[in-house]
């Protein structure tokens, strides 16, 4: 069939339902001069391989997106990740962004909860909301959503050991405000695997880990189908030290592995399987980052149908967040990375991403501050209303350069994707240390050529300035942690002791069974029993995970 052709089919069959759906922006695109732009630009002559290869937006294998449309119908999610101190301070500073055009939420929580420790437990002394916000019951919970309909805003967490239990709270403050379940949209990380690979943020051993994991995909199923139940990261892979090819195939190989989990499990793969989600990070090279986005969207809708045999088609889709590169910020000159966040989020613009983070200029030093929240804020905003890179579906595509880094991310991930599964998988190759080493191996590479200077760091290893850094700070209050522990003391004073009792016990029994924890997590939470007790009774059962082979 000719492109001609085939053009008109995929406006047919995939475009115009969208549009009916999704009316573009505008009802005229055009530059600045005035120059009209067309949605979709094809090769003037007929390319027999151009379809094959690279196919429409919208349709397999999604080189060029998973909407027909793209952002000529709506923008990404602008999504800034934001969470300190206490429940009422991130609430202030939620509601700040969604005054600013934030359309999205990102909850950041803080280490305790991250490990699923209550804010009072000895452990979590002197890191009470330093990198996130306290969350340690439902209380907490409600607080942190106090005048956010949750019903009209969409919401990730990042959380993952604890994930479901989070999740479990963050239903049961929907449940308070009179939202349904089924209505709620957003995305927990609960990606465990990368937290054995890159992060650390580990509570359990991977088999009941990965059960945990399953159990929320069961759940959400019916109980709360518009939610994202995993959002597998290849964003702390590539801040260890990964190449992007590396972050594109350990990403993808943790995510074969949930897969084959859930099937194990039970599951449909075209019913678990659309309530996937993917994050990724933006980088410095840019068109290297946006070719690996195309690459990521086509390997995996390959892995989709061809080794899963998953027929539905947007069980083939990746769809994915994106954050802009904390690591690549720099405490000198802090105002550069204005500029580079700027690079970065334009990648994953012309990449195709579905949501977007981008980093404040003074995070390598402290806190983001409103102002430098509000600027980095407006930097997706600019690129959204402004530069006009929104108004075209795939503007790079075609591009010579493009598409051979696109086919050459694609071919050396794959290569490292057969080399895991030769060696049993993703967690095999996590517990031999391989993934480990690889990317320890990739960062020494990089730290050695800053340091020869065959890699420069603007205002790091050249352009350097003596300089005193006048920016405003915000610091975390110390009586967060004294007021947690006094909130916390009142509130198990308040419950009712017997009813909890009873229900740890269930939880005790269903943790030694194979019932989905799910229920239960929601049940007990509703009647204010901590994350951290919660937590503690999974560990008496099923220990914690201690790191081998490294």
């Amino acid at each position: 069939m000719s492109l001609k052709n085939e053009r008109k089919r995929w406006e047919e069959e995939t475009l115009r339902p969208v549009t009916d759906r999704f009316p573009e922006r505008k009802s005229e695109f055009h530059t600045l001069s005035g120059i009209p732009l067309e949605r979709l630009m094809l090769p003037s002559d007929e390319d027999p391989n151009y379809v094959e290869k690279l196919g429409f937006p919208g349709e397999y294998p999604f080189t060029r997106g998973v909407q027909p449309t793209m952002y000529r119908s709506r923008f990404w999610t602008m999504r800034q990740y934001a969470g300190y101190a206490s429940a009422e301070e991130s609430n202030e500073r939620y509601r700040y962004l969604l005054d600013q055009g934030q359309t999205g939420l990102s909850v950041a929580f803080d280490l305790p909860t991250q490990i699923g420790y209550d804010a009072d437990d000895p452990i979590a002394s002197g890191e009470v909301g330093k990198v996130g916000v306290s969350i340690s019951s439902l209380q907490d919970m409600e607080t942190l959503f106090r005048e956010i309909a949750l019903d009209r805003v969409s919401t990730s967490m990042t959380i993952n050991a604890p994930a479901a239990i989070l999740l479990a709270m963050y239903i049961a403050v929907a449940k308070r405000q009179g939202v349904d379940p089924g209505k709620l949209r957003g995305t927990i990380q609960n990606d465990i695997l990368k937290e054995y690979i890159a992060r650390g943020t580990y509570i359990f051993p991977p088999k009941p880990s990965m059960r945990l994991i399953t159990d929320v995909f069961q759940y959400c199923q019916t109980e709360v189908p518009r939610w994202n139940t995993i959002s597998i990261s290849g964003y702390h892979i590539r801040e260890a030290g990964s190449t992007a090819v590396q972050e594109v195939a350990f990403t993808l190989a943790d995510g074969i592995a949930y897969v084959q989990a859930a099937i194990d499990a039970g599951l449909d793969v075209d019913k678990f399987s659309r309530q996937l989600s993917f994050f990724f990070n933006a980088h410095n090279n840019f068109l290297e980052e946006v070719a690996k986005f195309r690459a990521a969207r086509r390997l995996w809708a390959v892995i989709m149908r061809e080794r899963f045999g998953a027929q539905n088609t947007r069980s083939w889709m990746l769809r994915f967040h994106t954050q802009t590169a904390g690591s690549t910020l720099t405490a000198q000159q802090p105002e550069n990375n204005v500029v580079r966040v700027a690079l970065q989020a334009l990648s994953a613009v012309f990449g195709g991403t579905q949501s977007l983070h981008t980093n404040s200029m003074d995070e390598a030093l402290w806190l983001p501050t409103e102002k430098s929240v509000r600027v980095a804020l407006r930097t997706q905003q600019v690129i959204a209303h402004e530069s006009g890179v929104a108004d075209n579906i795939d503007p790079l595509a075609g591009s010579y350069l493009i598409e051979h880094l696109t086919d050459e991310i694609e071919r050396q991930a794959q290569e490292y994707i057969q080399k895991i599964d030769d060696m049993g998988g993703a967690q095999a190759a996590i517990e031999q240390g391989y993934i480990q080493s690889e990317i320890q191996e990739a960062a020494y590479q990089y730290q050695q050529a800053v340091e020869r200077q065959d890699q420069i760091m603007v205002g790091v290893n050249k352009f350097e300035i003596q300089e005193d850094i006048e920016l405003e700070r915000l610091a975390v209050d110390p009586a967060i942690e004294i007021s947690q522990r006094d909130r916390l003391t009142k509130l198990r004073a308040g419950r009712d002791a017997q009813r909890v009792n009873e229900l740890l016990a269930h939880l005790e029994k269903a943790a030694n069974g194979d019932e989905n924890l799910l229920p239960l997590f929601v049940e007990c939470v509703e009647n204010d029993i901590t994350l951290g007790e919660i937590c503690d009774v999974l560990r008496e059962i099923w220990g914690e995970y201690q790191p081998t082979g490294l």
